[in-house]
């Protein structure tokens, strides 16, 4: 088996919302896995083997690859894999998919994640993945740890709410450009966020990501076959990951080193030298405003501590030097088997330049950022060229 250059050659995306009734599980997957194969102008057939996934737990419902894999993806007589790593899911299928691609095993994978939320209890689910005697006690479901981090991230920096508030009214501004996304709030101001309901101390509702649901779906290409599929494509140049250990206290676990050491690894492999100026668009997972300033920085877009003043310097608005979530990110949407593989099919799409009233101009290089478990990260970049 030769190793190949992948490149995705097509992405596919439902409509999120808070509740789809109108569809079940295997309906709302098909969508996206759809919308992906008629772009790439392929069949069920001409697919090698399919990647999925979901926070199976979340739904109450296991084993999911046995009905879901065969019946929406579609599987039938290929081989199905499935891949399940909390908020990090989405990222996960895309690396597996990207490696079954890149080792020569296969010339074309389906990659779909997907979450139906309405159907199980995902605060439950999250919190019976933490340490019983160490963390459980402190932590209500996601919440509780991401509010620990922003308290312990306000009080070494001395960044405000209003810092943070200001990741909402950028994020939901972008959101609104962007057809797929579930919360569509062009106008939110900083005063309606910072007037919203407190929910876990620093964060109040606005600074907080909805629960979607929605499905996403990506079809990667070796490059023997990517260029017969599309002269369009977006050229994965490098993916790494890093995985740390606790979501309960920790006392560095606000500075994400995970994701800064995962990205300083794949930054040298890929030859990225300054992140700001070397890369067009940045999608990062972001479940709380508070989030997207901390990720910033241990990404390396600014030093610790200075991920507000990024922000009000106007560097990852539309516009800036380097725009961050123009899709919404997670604030906006986040079907959460599904939303990091979200932000891989967004950085595909501004690479090739179909972003609509989102796209980032002349966007020629995209990271794309997972963040889930116990403060994991795994990061993607994509390019015009392979």
């Amino acid at each position: 088996m030769a190793k190949q250059k992948v490149a995705i050659v097509a992405t596919g995306q439902t409509k999120h919302r808070s509740r789809r009734r109108d569809v079940n599980i295997s309906e709302m997957i098909y969508e996206a896995v759809k919308m992906a194969l008629d772009e790439a102008q392929l069949t069920p057939k001409d697919i090698d083997a399919v990647v999925i996934g979901n926070m199976d737990h979340f739904e109450g419902i296991n084993f999911s690859e046995m009905w879901t894999g065969i019946e929406s993806a579609p599987g039938y007589l290929k081989p199905v894999v499935k891949v399940a790593t909390g908020g990090t899911t989405g990222t996960s299928l895309a690396l597996y998919g990207y490696y079954a691609v890149a080792s020569g095993m296969y010339d074309k994978v389906l990659v779909a994640g997907w979450e139906k939320i309405n159907e199980g209890g995902a605060t439950t689910g999250i919190v019976t993945a933490f340490d019983p005697r160490w963390e459980r006690p402190a932590l209500a479901g996601a919440l509780g740890p991401l509010a620990i981090m922003a308290s312990m991230y306000m009080w070494e920096y001395g960044i405000t709410p209003e810092q943070a508030a200001k990741v909402t009214v950028k994020n939901r501004r972008n959101g609104a450009n962007n057809p797929f996304s579930h919360l569509q709030q062009p106008n939110m101001t900083l005063e309606e966020v910072m007037n919203s309901p407190v929910i876990s101390w620093p964060m109040r509702l606005h600074d907080c990501c909805p629960q979607s649901e929605g499905a996403c779906a990506i079809v990667y290409a070796g490059e023997r076959e990517a260029r017969k599929i599309t002269d369009n494509l977006a050229w994965v140049k490098g993916v790494d990951t890093g995985h740390y250990y606790t979501f309960g206290g920790d006392d560095i676990m606000h500075k994400y080193p995970a994701a800064k050491i995962a990205s300083e690894r794949l930054y040298k492999k890929v030859g990225i030298k300054n992140p700001v100026k070397d890369l067009d668009v940045a999608e990062v997972y972001e479940p709380s405003s508070w989030a997207e300033l901390m990720w910033t920085e241990a990404l390396g877009f600014c030093e610790y501590g200075q991920g507000g003043k990024l922000l009000d310097e106007g560097v990852t608005e539309m516009g800036g030097e380097l725009p961050v979530n123009p899709s919404g990110g997670v604030i906006s949407t986040n079907p959460i088997g599904a939303t990091a593989l979200i932000r891989v099919a967004e950085a595909a799409i501004q690479v090739r330049g179909l972003g609509g009233k989102r796209q980032v101009p002349d966007a020629e290089t995209a990271l794309a950022h997972g963040f889930g478990g116990s403060v994991w990260a795994d990061i993607m970049i994509v390019g015009k060229e392979p």
